[in-house]
């Protein structure tokens, strides 16, 4: 399997363009990162060792990351949209909480089987799974509990 940095090196060359320092540093702090990210947080992240990396390259880079394949936005939560590696990980759903934004990660072959048999059966081809369900998380719901029972 290719590195994700040969990846998105050949991904610029085929259109024109250079595997610059910057990008070089925005790729390794998006696969250091094993959680889901927005722009904003990455380039804090970024901007603790790196002063030459600037806000607009983050937001310029974040496209071609998605479009080599290697990112995707894999959903919008308190009002952000949130990224994640995909390159050599499973395919999987979210469950996003709407009291605290806690994003769980399930893995369940058979809801991908499932999609892809009805997606067959309308004779629908699927480029790309994305499928989340938003609630409220056991901690919030324990919260939430709690107060009640208080009052």
């Amino acid at each position: 399997m290719k590195s994700e940095s040969r990846i998105f090196e050949e991904y610029l060359k085929e259109h024109g363009l250079k595997f610059t320092q910057p990008r070089r540093i925005i790729l390794a702090a998006v696969f250091k990162t094993h959680k889901h990210f927005d722009v904003e947080s990455l380039y804090d992240n970024i901007r603790q060792n790196h002063h030459n990396v600037s806000r607009a390259t983050v937001y310029r880079t974040i496209p071609l990351l998605i479009e080599s394949g290697l990112i995707k936005q894999s959903l919008r939560c308190r009002a952000k949209d949130q990224y994640e590696h995909i390159y050599g990980h499973k395919r999987h759903f979210h469950f996003i909480c709407t009291k605290c934004g806690r994003i769980l990660e399930v893995f369940n072959p058979r809801v991908e089987k499932e999609v892809r048999k009805m997606a067959e059966k309308e004779k629908f081809i699927i480029q790309e799974f994305n499928i989340g369900a938003k609630g409220i998380c056991k901690d919030c719901s324990k919260k939430i509990e709690s107060v009640e029972s208080d009052e």
